[in-house]
Formats: structure tokens, sequence, C-alpha cells
């Protein structure tokens, strides 16, 4: 039986268009969401799979902000901008 693969060959501007794509995606069911006019009951038995899709879209997005490392110099004072 075949494995998944762990090894990804995916470069930074690949991750950035995953990520943007995600955002997208996020915004457009957001959007259709507020604006649906049926009321849902927001109970854990009655998700709608708008609110299941936003919920795992924004957990991914959590783990891939997680992995990245963001630069700070070793040396001297740090100046966020």
């Amino acid at each position: 039986m075949p494995g998944y693969n762990e090894t990804f060959e995916l470069s930074v501007e690949d991750m950035d268009l995953i990520e943007t794509a995600l955002r997208q995606t996020k915004a457009d069911l957001s959007a259709r969401t507020l604006t649906d006019p049926v009321q849902h009951d927001k109970t854990a038995d009655a998700l709608p799979e708008a609110d299941e899709t936003l919920r795992r879209i924004h957990d991914l997005l959590g783990r891939l902000h997680n992995q990245k490392v963001f630069y700070r110099p070793r040396k001297g004072a740090y100046i966020g901008g």
C-alpha cells in the first residue's frame, strides 16, 4: 500500500501563491456566509459546509504562518517597521 509523500519541493513563491489563494477563498466564503439570508444553527452538530471549510482554511493558514522564519538581527537593536 503506497504511503504519503512527506518531502515537498515548493519554492517560496509557490507557498506565497498557495497562501494567497487560501486567503482569497476564505474571503469569498466569508462574504457568501455573511450575505446568506438563511440563519443557520451554530451548534457543532449543524455546522454548514462553508463554516467547516472556513475553519479548516483558517487552521491551515495558521500552520503555514507558524512554519515561517522571520528575520531578526542577531546583534544590535531590532527596529520593527
